[in-house]
């Protein structure tokens, strides 16, 4: 049964080959990263293990049960009781909930470990199963955004403790 893990330094291989393994899947519908993200991947990997340590973000990796890598799902920027919401899942693993799951244990975690009570989200508008997943968890669309100059949606969720 797949599992989230706080994201920790021997996590960086495996996500390494997670990002190239579904990149062109990844392009097909969120903005693509770019070459200088797999260049320079080991400090950035340090810079977010810095930024989880000062309780800026709180990453995670969403893990099979042969330690396998299944997806990522964050929460950036958290300030104030907010944080963004964003996530990820493999090509080999979409299409069988584990995203809605994701986000779901993701929704506890932010109230119960990180005292969260409001989570954002943004999706492009071609991003059709993102939108669904956020429906699905209970994310409200609040009005329209632009990521990497693409036309996207605004979501926002409350959260109960």
């Amino acid at each position: 049964m797949p599992q989230l893990q706080l994201l920790r330094l021997d996590h960086g291989p495996a996500l390494l080959e997670f990002e190239r393994a579904n990149r062109a899947y990844f392009a097909a519908s969120v903005p693509d990263r770019g070459d200088d993200y797999f260049t320079r991947f080991d400090a950035r990997h340090q810079a977010l293990l810095a930024e989880q340590e000062a309780g800026v973000c709180f990453f995670h990796v969403v893990v099979d049960d042969d330690g396998g890598l299944l997806g990522r799902v964050n929460l950036v920027d958290a300030e104030g009781g907010s944080a963004e919401l964003g996530y990820r899942i493999a090509e080999r693993a979409a299409g069988r909930g584990l995203a809605t799951a994701s986000v779901l244990d993701l929704c506890t975690l932010a109230v119960t470990r990180y005292g969260l009570t409001e989570l954002t989200a943004r999706t492009t508008l071609d991003n059709a199963a993102s939108r669904a997943v956020l429906a699905r968890t209970g994310f409200r669309a609040t009005g329209d955004t632009v990521l990497s100059g693409l036309p996207g949606l605004r979501f926002v969720r409350q959260l109960a403790r």
